[in-house]
């Protein structure tokens, strides 16, 4: 099978439920076909789920210089694995399952390297996005710095969910946990994401003074 990894292309709109479902449902179509051995099948695949990828191991690392590679291993990954999915759940909660195999091995890789002076601190290079239309969080919101500054369970709980859409059925396939507990993680990440706002926001008020 081609290896050879197409680039999506063009900014995308986000998903009401009524588009993710048809979304999942045309990506894991694609996905069996490339099972079968269909090349244009496989190369929709990636394409079709490409964005949810890399979305999910940047918040995931919370290394957004690292995303492309994670991405394109996720996807060889995924793609030399093929014969095994079967399409019991959708393709993307299989590929997103794949994803986070990708990003615990890169931190398994980093954790064994030996530690240099001029190692990157990742967290001053965290890139800021702006997040839209989470409830509870307002427009402009440094997500990213958020987010990096959980405990990595909670922070692949609230992406998940929050940000790519998926159940909480489905989140805790994915964390290989109890649905309560994906719940209880969800949860505890707002409250610790809205904590820090406020102190932040306190902070402010304080220098302006």
């Amino acid at each position: 099978m081609n290896t050879t990894l197409p680039t999506p292309r063009g900014p995308q709109r986000a998903c009401t439920p009524r588009d993710r479902t048809a979304a999942d449902t045309a990506s894991t179509g694609f996905a069996l076909a490339a099972r079968a051995g269909d090349r244009e099948a496989a190369d929709a695949f990636v394409r079709a789920l490409h964005r949810d990828v890399v979305r999910y191991v940047t918040h995931l690392s919370a290394d957004p210089q690292a995303a492309e590679d994670l991405a394109q291993d996720t996807s060889l990954r995924a793609l030399r694995t093929l014969h095994r999915f079967e399409g019991r759940s959708s393709a993307r909660t299989w590929l997103l399952t794949i994803a986070r195999r990708a990003v615990v091995d890169d931190f398994r890789r980093a954790a064994a390297r030996p530690l240099l002076a001029d190692t990157r601190d990742w967290r001053t290079t965290v890139e800021r996005t702006q997040q839209t239309g989470l409830p509870g969080f307002e427009e402009g919101v440094a997500l990213q710095e958020l987010l990096a500054a959980l405990p990595y369970d909670r922070r692949q709980a609230f992406v998940l969910t929050q940000l790519l859409g998926l159940s909480y059925a489905e989140a805790a396939r994915q964390a290989d946990c109890p649905v309560g507990t994906v719940r209880s993680r969800v949860a505890r990440a707002r409250n610790a994401m809205t904590a820090q706002l406020e102190r932040d926001e306190a902070e402010a008020v304080g220098q302006a003074a």
